[in-house]
């Protein structure tokens, strides 16, 4: 009966834990309703943290697909209502691990972004190097993680609307990665290029994922080979000669990732919104 009425509070939208309280008891007290929230605000990010924690540790220990969340519940000590509460499928706890890598990557980047660098090289180094770092806890089982965004119709894809927040996070880092170094690009590429290096990233994550050298050192020698070669061609895209290139990449890019995630189903591009009638 706990669990059943843990799992109603939660599809109202109130934390579990007001479930458990006594009617009579909301009603006594000095102006409950406004202690409330302050109270539980640290206790909540504590147990969505310990929640997530338990479901990566679970992930790496049985495997993504042997993990239920009534598993994860009990191993983090809370009840399935609470666990479903915070996150609402196991896809929603991979979708918070995503934002976790994109949030510190976003803080592990600042020395090198906003440091006074501007040679685009290190830019593009630091960035991806430190993507790696982040990552490598993850690493062992990382392959069970792609394993599910590879399907087209998963969530857990990259192109998929539900990882929209920590994708636009990825390519802001590029941004300011461009924005802020020596070279000068075209004002009209100031958009596609980050767009881009968001490519080039999840190009080394799937290098990643299959590598198995020790402390992923291959990983580390791609990226210390990518740097220069991409700056190299970012810089040469300021002249007009390359320029229609770059654009037409873009462009290229643009007008087919998007059909990742609804091509298996309808095999029609999802950009492509055409009349009934047709």
């Amino acid at each position: 009966m706990k669990d059943v009425k843990e799992e109603k509070a939660a599809e109202a939208g109130r934390p579990p834990e007001a479930a458990k309280a006594p009617a009579g008891k909301a009603l006594a007290g000095k102006a409950p309703a406004e202690k409330a929230p302050a109270a539980k605000a640290p206790k909540s990010e504590q147990t969505r943290t310990l929640i997530l924690e338990t479901a990566l540790r679970l992930f790496r220990e049985r495997g993504y697909d042997k993990t239920t969340m009534r598993a994860i519940a009990q191993e983090a000590g809370v009840s399935v209502g609470n666990a479903y509460y915070y996150f609402s499928s196991k896809e929603h706890l991979v979708q918070g691990f995503y934002d976790r890598i994109a949030e510190e990557h976003q803080t592990a980047v600042r020395e090198i972004l906003d440091g006074g660098e501007k040679d685009l090289t290190a830019r593009i180094r630091g960035v991806l190097l430190a993507w790696l770092d982040i990552a490598e806890p993850y690493h062992e089982f990382a392959a069970q993680f792609f394993k599910n965004a590879a399907d087209p119709d998963s969530p857990l894809s990259p192109f998929s609307p539900e990882s929209e927040g920590p994708r636009e996070a990825v390519i802001e880092v590029h941004r300011r990665v461009i924005s802020g170094a020596s070279v000068k690009i075209d004002p009209e590429l100031a958009e596609p290029l980050p767009r881009l290096l968001w490519l080039q990233q999840m190009g080394l994550v799937l290098f990643w994922v299959y590598d198995r050298s020790e402390g992923a050192a291959n990983s580390r020698r791609l990226v210390e080979r990518l740097a220069p070669v991409t700056a190299r061609a970012i810089s040469l895209s300021r002249f007009r000669i390359l320029r229609p290139l770059v654009k037409e990449t873009h462009d290229l890019l643009a007008d087919f990732m998007p059909t990742a995630a609804g091509m298996a189903a309808s095999g029609k591009p999802t950009r492509a919104k055409k009349p009934a009638a047709e």
